[in-house]
């Protein structure tokens, strides 16, 4: 599914929208190759590859082995119910069958879909690095319903006073109102430091920025989630069954 009206980079607030890109979103400054700065080559003592986990030059979290023959780009939206959808049915068998043995790295991008609540999200999912990251999205994932109901529930004119904030006060806000701070510290993230995070405009800015990139990068991306296989984007694939024959194929 495509993104809705994109965060300008002059930070005006998202409007909340379904997952698909807008035809008039921009695309930004041209991407820099995407490429694993690996800091971790080789599982702990006991694990798998799936305990390896690296960043992207583009702004993704890469599980797996930086190695691997097949490597696999998923972009997705945290707040799209689409992505939820692939994580409940189909990230369970790509790390078990693919990303533990090695054969395949599972690079996950977040994409700003879904407004301010998607930037909040993503910001909190990656505010204590690589350790945490695949944890809390997969938490956020499986909460998600519970937090959209949060948003749905606040009056519109409370939703369009909150625009009217400086940048940096704007996802704190929209944090507070899904319980996100809350939600994190129960999950090992100090609310002090959620809040530093979502009131750090490079944090905000870098969120802007990887949306942007995905749309420079990939000009023919539709919508969330989509995914990339060794550099192309997969068309017509956003489910575990489509895109598992295609994972097989590029193993052989």
């Amino acid at each position: 599914m495509k993104a809705g009206p994109f965060l300008a980079c002059s930070m005006t607030v998202l409007a909340l929208a379904a997952c698909n890109k807008n035809k008039n979103q921009g695309a930004g400054a041209p991407a820099a190759n995407d490429t694993i700065q690996v800091t971790q080559a080789t599982p702990p003592p006991g694990g798998t590859w799936a305990d390896v986990v690296n960043m992207s030059s583009a702004g993704g979290f890469v599980m797996g082995n930086p190695n691997a023959k097949v490597k696999l780009l998923e972009i997705g939206s945290l707040f799209c119910p689409y992505c939820k959808k692939f994580e409940d049915e189909g990230s369970p068998l790509l790390v078990e069958n693919y990303v533990k043995p090695g054969k395949i790295s599972w690079e996950f991008r977040p994409y700003v879909i879904h407004g301010p609540i998607d930037v909040a999200a993503n910001i909190v999912a990656r505010c204590s690095g690589m350790a945490t990251f695949f944890p809390l999205t997969k938490a956020l994932y499986k909460d998600q319903p519970i937090l959209e109901a949060r948003i749905q529930a606040t009056p519109q004119d409370k939703l369009a006073q909150i625009q009217n904030l400086p940048t940096n006060q704007v996802f704190v806000t929209y944090a507070n109102l899904l319980g996100l701070q809350d939600w994190a510290a129960a999950r090992g993230l100090p609310q002090a430091k959620s809040n530093q995070c979502l009131s750090d405009q490079k944090m905000i800015d870098r969120e802007v920025q990887i949306t942007s990139d995905v749309n420079t990068q990939y000009p023919d991306f539709s919508g969330t989630p989509s995914f990339v296989l060794n550099g192309k984007l997969l068309p017509k694939t956003g489910d575990w069954q489509t895109l598992e024959p295609q994972l097989k194929e590029a193993l052989k």
